[in-house]
């Protein structure tokens, strides 16, 4: 298990998690990962990315073969794929992480930042619109849709509650505090949870 600093990034539809990850990796010199997860899992695993982009963030439901055993369903075995991935990033070198229960996989790493970033529905609606050019019904659809897909996932894989403040360090209101404020905190509250821990060793 590493000394590397770990971020991990939940957030809601619109509320520009991604956004804030990427500005944040770029403040502390590491890399941010997003979607580049599903092709270094597809690489690990020697399963077809396509197949993590199908099933990306989406929970899955235990099955029976026709043998009557329990099977691994293909969404399982994707996860496990990313969760493996993600504890090798962790293990390699400090970084950002977007999603994907990364806050879960690395529940036993000492040096992990998890933040949730939330916005209003008014300025994630905006956000949207400007991302997908879509009309405002449109874009308050796809917030609604990939929140319930995110938090079906989350709850369905961690142990926690998406969204629960209880489920993370640091849940910030990007509609409060803009981009760069949110950057900052993280960044402040990294520093302060790291000189902390090592007080308290």
């Amino acid at each position: 298990m590493s000394g590397n600093l770990i971020i991990t990034i939940g957030r809601q539809c619109g509320a520009s998690g991604k956004v804030i990850g990427q500005m944040l990796a770029e403040s502390m010199g590491v890399k941010c990962y997003d979607k580049e997860l599903l092709a270094l899992a597809a690489k690990n695993s020697g399963l077809c990315e396509e197949l993590f982009e199908t099933h990306d963030e989406k929970p899955t439901s235990m099955g029976y073969t026709s043998s009557g055993y329990m099977d691994m369903p293909i969404n399982h075995k994707i996860f496990l794929a990313q969760f493996d991935t993600i504890k090798k990033l962790a293990d390699e070198e400090s970084c950002v992480i977007v999603g994907r229960c990364a806050d879960y996989a690395l529940a036993d790493y000492p040096n992990v930042v998890s933040v949730f970033i939330t916005a209003s529905d008014e300025d994630r609606i905006a956000s949207l619109k400007e991302l997908y050019k879509v009309d405002a019904s449109k874009a308050k659809d796809i917030m609604v849709k990939t929140d319930k897909k995110r938090s079906s996932y989350y709850n369905y894989y961690s142990n926690k509650k998406w969204g629960d403040v209880k489920s993370y360090d640091l849940c910030i209101n990007r509609s409060a505090v803009g981009l760069d404020g949110a950057v900052k905190i993280i960044r402040d509250f990294a520093d302060v949870k790291m000189e902390w821990k090592k007080q308290h060793r």
